[in-house]
């Protein structure tokens, strides 16, 4: 590893590490982190899968971070234990109280903690809602989203032209600089972002796209 190298390393460890101290939805004291070659992985064990979320979430937003290895454990604090059945039970209303989930369409199973959803919706970010929706809940310890999107109805080409659009919607030199490529209800995006915030950006296009069953990310970080 050259000096360059293992200066840019520390300098990202110690942005994560300043993210997860600024970020109020995490105890940086309960995170460890590891850097190698822009690959960040996190460890520790936090008292839910909130707060795991949260840790990833906020070392994604460091510049320089290519991709995050989630390994914290979630370990429920003593005293705060929920049955199975008391956590299906707030699965279901948090499914049915959030306006951007189709819950008629989704169905869940509880077990030790870890909920898992499965069901067809029509769109990517349907499945994310879904799972967002569920994964704040006390007593939760993993989500498991086995949510598949409907096949889509639309041509590959169109599908790709409506992902440009909404590209060129967002930003200009989005449209610009990523390449599109639809193939089975499967978008292929490449080329270069300036940060995390854009390539979630870039992303959340995509997956809001009728006709998106899954995103391929090839994007990388402006040099």
């Amino acid at each position: 590893m050259s000096l360059v190298e293992s200066n840019a390393q520390v300098r990202i460890r110690h942005d994560v590490l300043e993210g997860l101290a600024w970020d109020p939805h995490v105890d940086d004291t309960e995170v460890g982190v590891e850097v190698d070659d822009g690959v960040v992985t996190l460890t520790g064990t936090v008292t839910s899968w909130a707060k795991r979320a949260a840790a990833q979430d906020a070392a994604r937003r460091v510049v320089g971070v290519l991709d995050v290895t989630n390994s914290i454990r979630v370990k429920p604090p003593v005293g705060l234990h929920r049955t199975d059945t008391e956590i299906a039970e707030a699965v279901r209303r948090a499914l049915e109280w959030d306006v951007f989930v189709e819950h008629e369409r989704i169905l869940s199973t509880v077990a030790d903690g870890c909920v898992t959803l499965e069901g067809t919706v029509h769109r990517l970010s349907q499945r994310d809602d879904a799972e967002r929706a569920v994964r704040n809940l006390s007593g939760v310890t993993n989500v498991v989203n086995k949510i598949v999107v409907a096949a889509p109805t639309s041509t590959s080409e169109n599908v790709a032209r409506a992902i440009e659009r909404a590209l060129e919607r967002r930003a200009e030199r989005h449209a610009r600089r990523i390449g599109v490529e639809v193939r089975d209800g499967v978008a292929t995006l490449t080329g270069s972002v300036y940060s995390w915030s854009e390539r979630r950006s870039v992303l959340g296009a995509a997956r809001s796209t009728p006709g998106v069953r899954a995103v391929e990310d090839r994007l990388w970080p402006e040099e």
